[in-house]
C-alpha cells in the first residue's frame, strides 16, 4: 500500500524510541503518561505513539516554563518589590 503524501514512517514514534528521542527512560515516559503529564500521546490499535512534532513542541513548553532557560521568568531579572506599609 503506498504511503499518502507528506506523510513518513517517522512522523510518530511509539513509546520506547520517544523516550530514547527525550533522553529518559520508558518507564518514566510511561508513569508520566499514566499521572497524564508529559507529552500527549495516543493509542494507534495496542501500541502507545507519539507525535515528533508534539514531543518537540512539549519540551519547548517546558523550556520555556523554566525560569533558567527562561531570563523573563529568572527572579534575579525582575526590580526589588516594596513592601507596602501596613495598616494600623
Amino acid at each position: 500500500m503506498p504511503e499518502p503524501r507528506g506523510v513518513s514512517q517517522t512522523s510518530f514514534l511509539t513509546l520506547p524510541r520517544a523516550a530514547e528521542y527525550l533522553g529518559i527512560s520508558p518507564n518514566t515516559l510511561y508513569v508520566w503518561r499514566h499521572r497524564r503529564q508529559g507529552p500527549p500521546s495516543f493509542r494507534m490499535g495496542r501500541r502507545v505513539m507519539y507525535r515528533i512534532t508534539a514531543l518537540d513542541e512539549w519540551v519547548c513548553d517546558q523550556e520555556r516554563a523554566d525560569s533558567r532557560s527562561n531570563r523573563a521568568l529568572d527572579p534575579l531579572n525582575r526590580k526589588p518589590q516594596r513592601r507596602s506599609k501596613a495598616v494600623k
